[in-house]
């Protein structure tokens, strides 16, 4: 196969020296070192909407994270089948959109987004807590963790940009905002990521820099929307909690148009042909062929033709994508039992949080080691307060549902765990 013109030696320039080439591309690299990265297989045991392990058969944050990377891989060849724009040695990268894909949830704390709120209660005065910042920060810092210390995996410039969903800095907002932001601390891998360029300042109004994105984030950012607003949709359905009464009667408290009692009677008939599963996977190819390329011209444009060009979704698609995941929130996300595991998330991380804080932060005459001595020293070696809150925090946040539980259950429940209990 020809160069690739598409991208420059801007691209590939890695965060951190060190690499040593081999057979693979620069983004093979990433893509292989994701893959193979302890932070990437926990997501096997994380929540993507029902708690891992209670239903084998539902999505966890691993599969979730394959099928985005297959539907990225799919939107890149069916972007280059479509010609025009992009020719056979000047094409958006499949490789690096899976490794982008495959890594943007990989800073996502267990018991999802319940998870995830709760982290954010607790870091608020203390720099925030953002899931795709500390996916930043897991790719930069500390993905490789060991008895020695932490380290990052030299991530090309192109693959941080390619999960950068958010640039705008998290004390750049007026009022400490509760997601969508990076740590203060990265602003350094957003200049580099620009290559030191500045930033105009009609980004920095509002969330404009948020929506600023590379062609690979946009389409990684499509394949998410596509992937989750359909298969939560299915998982829903089969775990009942979307029945056709139940649709119904949230249908009933909704203004619906014609274009979306159409996917409304499309959902009722493959439930009750038993072909939900068929009829969805066709969707995810309709979204797929939905995505067009577009030039645009920005700060950015000249450097590097990831900013030359914008993925353009069809109108139809965004809408009904849009559809799903409302529907998919007011029924799954607001029920009974997944508000029960808010209050699990909020009560395991809240009483954990406290422990380690007055054992390692704010400590008291008397000091319970309770943490792995790594994890221990890290903590130690920060001199403030904030560092001390961080290290805690990506400890928590790298846990996965079954860890953090027993972690819970060994510290609080006299019933649970022995001497010999240490994972």
């Amino acid at each position: 196969m020809p160069q690739n013109r598409f991208y420059n030696a801007f691209d590939v320039q890695e965060w951190g020296a060190g690499r040593k080439p081999d057979y693979r591309t620069p983004f093979q690299i990433d893509r292989d070192r994701i893959i193979h990265a302890h932070a990437f297989r926990k997501l096997q045991s994380k929540t993507q909407v029902f708690l891992s392990g209670e239903y084998d058969f539902y999505r966890t944050r691993l599969t979730h994270s394959m099928e985005v990377a297959q539907i990225g891989r799919s939107i890149c060849n069916y972007l280059l089948s479509r010609g025009g724009l992009l020719k056979d040695d000047f094409f958006i990268d499949a490789d690096l959109v899976e490794a982008s894909c495959l890594a943007h949830d990989m800073g996502h704390p267990p018991f999802g987004h319940s998870g995830e709120r709760t982290l954010q209660e607790l870091m608020k005065r203390r720099g925030g807590f953002e899931g795709n910042a500390q996916t930043l920060h897991l790719l930069c810092e500390t993905i490789y963790q060991n008895e020695t210390g932490v380290r990052g995996m030299k991530p090309t410039r192109a693959l941080l940009d390619g999960i950068l969903k958010y640039k705008k800095i998290y004390t750049e907002f007026a009022t400490p905002p509760i997601n969508h932001f990076i740590y203060d601390s990265q602003e350094k891998v957003r200049d580099w990521v620009f290559g030191g360029k500045r930033i105009p300042g009609p980004l920095m109004r509002g969330t404009a820099l948020n929506d600023f994105k590379s062609v690979e984030c946009q389409i990684m950012d499509w394949a998410d929307d596509a992937a989750y607003s359909l298969n939560d949709i299915v998982d829903g359905v089969r775990a009942g909690f979307l029945s056709i009464e139940r649709v119904e009667r949230w249908a009933g408290t909704q203004t619906v148009d014609a274009s979306q009692q159409r996917h409304l009677d499309s959902l009722f008939n493959s439930i009750r042909a038993d072909r939900l599963e068929n009829v969805f996977s066709r969707k995810i190819g309709e979204f797929i062929q939905a995505c067009r390329l577009k030039e645009r011209d920005n700060f950015m444009a000249e450097k590097t033709n990831r900013y030359a060009f914008e993925l353009i979704v069809a109108e139809e698609a965004l809408a009904e994508a849009a559809f799903f995941k409302k529907m998919a929130n007011d029924i799954i996300f607001e029920s009974p039992q997944l508000e029960q595991l808010e209050h699990k998330a909020r009560t395991i991380f809240n009483a954990l949080f406290a422990t380690i804080w007055d054992n390692y932060a704010e400590r008291g005459e008397r000091v319970i080691h309770i943490l792995p001595p790594n994890v221990s020293r890290l903590i130690e070696a920060e001199a403030k307060l904030d560092g001390k809150a961080r290290r805690i925090c990506d400890y928590l946040a790298g846990l996965t549902d079954g860890m953090i539980i027993r972690t819970y259950r060994r510290l609080f429940d006299p019933e649970f765990g022995s001497f010999r209990d240490l994972s």
